[in-house]
């Protein structure tokens, strides 16, 4: 089958199409046929070498795919072959079937685009894990989403705005902002113009922001902290900007405050599947109420996967990316 792999070519890594051997469904498993699979930041750390990826994963890019159930492997139940459904992997979705593990699968609505679907199972499982699992966010509190506007910030609005929380966002234009606020975000911050350290706290009366979502690390931590409410939560889940940054320990001591980091591709299949498990519970009937649903910004086709990429690393893009097989 064909697969996007990663090669070296004039002294740098890239991405072409190449054959590698079929999917098989082991016990626990079924086999998809790939429809659409979403492009991560985390698959361009792993085409650079600094991501590989975990043991018994294929070595082709790929965090989450959609499709349709091709095969069954042993022991596995409430699946049908031809079920359409999407899914989180810990690799090997740049390809034309991928193996997943059935704990993985999430039902694809039937009024959903099927190729679209691929945007939804990392998003929601990273929002979902650490904004609402692990943070706890509540109805009536204030959500901070750093890069409001991709993939992961798409979804957050969403989930925040369905269970009544106010929303702020740092985005780095004008476009990105009025695709955040159509979403349901409330408070608009240009990071490029704007100290969202001031922005947030003015626009509370003081007080800041309960949670805070941060893919972007390094120099943001300081100014994370100076814009927590007392008690409040930060979720690190990224280091764009940088690994380090500077905490002031006495003012998280004096908000109460609290920092989390974490990565999901990283944690073990069971700790996945008891995050999909809640999805599915928690998070699932609001995608399959209409209420969230995939933010695409534009398909690629396997042949164009290293443009998918270039247009990541650039920033230039609302909502997901998505490769066609």
């Amino acid at each position: 089958m064909r697969a996007v792999t990663i090669t070296i070519s004039d002294g740098e890594n890239t991405l072409e199409q190449s054959e590698v051997p079929e999917p098989v469904a082991h016990r626990g498993e079924v086999v998809v046929s790939v429809a659409g699979a979403g492009v991560n930041r985390a698959d361009i750390h792993q085409r650079d070498g600094n991501y590989p990826p975990p043991a018994g994963a294929p070595e082709w890019p790929g965090l989450e795919v959609s499709g349709t159930v091709l095969s069954l492997g042993a022991g596995v139940e409430d699946v049908s072959v031809g079920d359409r459904v999407c899914a989180l992997l810990p690799g090997g979705g740049y390809a034309e079937r991928a193996a997943v593990s059935a704990g993985m699968l999430l039902p694809v609505p039937d009024d959903m685009d099927l190729v679209d679907a691929a945007a939804l199972p990392e998003a929601i499982a990273t929002v979902w894990s650490t904004v609402f699992m692990s943070a706890g966010l509540r109805s009536g509190e204030v959500l901070l989403v750093h890069g409001g506007s991709g993939g992961i910030g798409t979804m957050a609005i969403q989930l925040a705005r369905a269970i009544g929380c106010r929303i702020a966002v740092t985005a780095g234009s004008p476009e990105k902002l009025d695709a955040c606020r159509a979403l349901g975000a409330d408070i608009l911050i240009d990071y490029r113009h704007d100290d969202f350290v001031e922005t947030i706290r003015t626009a509370t009366d003081g007080r800041g922001a309960d949670v805070i979502l941060d893919a972007i690390g390094g120099d943001y931590l300081d100014r994370n902290v100076r814009s927590l409410a007392p008690h409040g939560r930060i979720e690190l889940i990224g280091n764009q900007s940088g690994g380090r940054g500077e905490l002031n320990i006495g003012r998280l001591m004096s908000t109460w405050g609290t920092i989390r980091a974490s990565t999901l591709r990283a944690r073990t299949l069971a700790d996945k599947e008891r995050i999909i498990a809640s999805v599915f519970t928690n998070a699932w009937p609001l995608v399959l109420s209409g209420q969230v649903r995939p933010v695409v910004d534009r398909r690629f086709g396997f042949d164009q996967a290293n443009e998918a990429h270039a247009v990541m690393e650039s920033s230039g893009h609302i909502g997901k990316l998505l490769l066609v097989p």
